[in-house]
């Protein structure tokens, strides 16, 4: 069952190592004006010279761009606060353990919900326990070629 949830006030996304994100909800929205993000461009217009791990980061940077409201945890090397920027949160994300919690937390539940939305059974070539029998099953045992 799809659960809606239709509150559009931001929340925070702990993110772990004391670092915590205030974020809108991911929305068609902001999927939409992500992809209108220079650095998608570009790397769309390479044509097959970007990876999927440098699509994935760009893309988590084009979107943290847009939903993230502040954040608490993030400092300089004084530990002195510093204010969200477009450059901070590039920075920030590029920090593994960071990156891979919000593309876990945050980005993956849309896509997630896109990839339900086909409702296909498991993959031929891989783990068929959810696929069913089209073929009806043999009347009887057929004979081999040392049998004939």
């Amino acid at each position: 069952m799809l659960r809606l949830n239709l509150s559009t006030a931001p929340c925070w996304l702990d993110l772990g190592h004391g670092v915590r994100l205030l974020i809108e909800p991911l929305s068609t929205a902001v999927m939409m004006a992500a992809r209108n993000d220079p650095a998608i461009a570009e790397a769309a217009a390479t044509e097959g010279s970007a990876s999927n791990d440098d699509l994935a980061r760009i893309v988590a940077k084009a979107v943290a761009r847009i939903v993230v409201k502040d954040w608490e945890g993030v400092g300089d090397a004084d530990g002195k606060p510093l204010p969200v920027t477009p450059d901070g949160l590039d920075a920030l994300l590029e920090l593994w353990p960071i990156f891979e919690a919000f593309q876990t937390n945050y980005i993956a539940g849309g896509l997630i919900l896109e990839q339900e939305k086909n409702v296909l059974a498991p993959s031929p070539t891989g783990n068929s326990a959810g696929a069913r029998t089209i073929a009806p099953p043999a009347l009887a045992t057929a004979l081999t070629a040392q049998d004939s």
